[in-house]
């Protein structure tokens, strides 16, 4: 429970970041990143693998660079459901997730050397 709180938070302030340097991409406030993060989290555990799967065929015909507009999918996605959360323009759907993306595992590597006794990303 706690490492789901470590990523969910790792997530919400990767967002905020992305909304700093992507134009195009728009969060209201923190909470709205909060939200935007579960959001994000519920879309590419559900979502994500059937795009995977149907766009398959067109992924391998353009050697997996097919993934980041699947990626931008999802991102783009998530912003429907959320409230404060918006995302407008293609630089905006296929840069975004690319920076949260790095700026996540970043967060993640320093919550995971700042507390090494919380598992982050397994629910152990």
């Amino acid at each position: 429970m706690v490492g789901f709180l470590f990523t969910t938070l790792a997530t919400a302030l990767s967002l905020l970041v992305v909304d700093l340097v992507v134009p195009g991409v728009d969060i209201a406030n923190f909470p709205a990143a909060l939200i935007a993060a579960i959001a994000l989290g519920f879309v590419n555990s559900s979502v994500r693998p059937v795009l995977s799967t149907l766009s398959l065929p067109l992924n391998l015909a353009t050697l997996g660079l097919f993934s980041l507009v699947v990626n931008g999918i999802c991102f783009w996605l998530a912003a429907l459901f959320v409230p404060g959360f918006a995302v407008h323009g293609l630089l905006a759907i296929i840069l975004g997730p690319v920076l949260l993306s790095f700026v996540n595992t970043f967060l993640s590597k320093y919550f995971a050397e700042r507390n090494p006794e919380i598992n982050i990303g397994t629910d152990a």
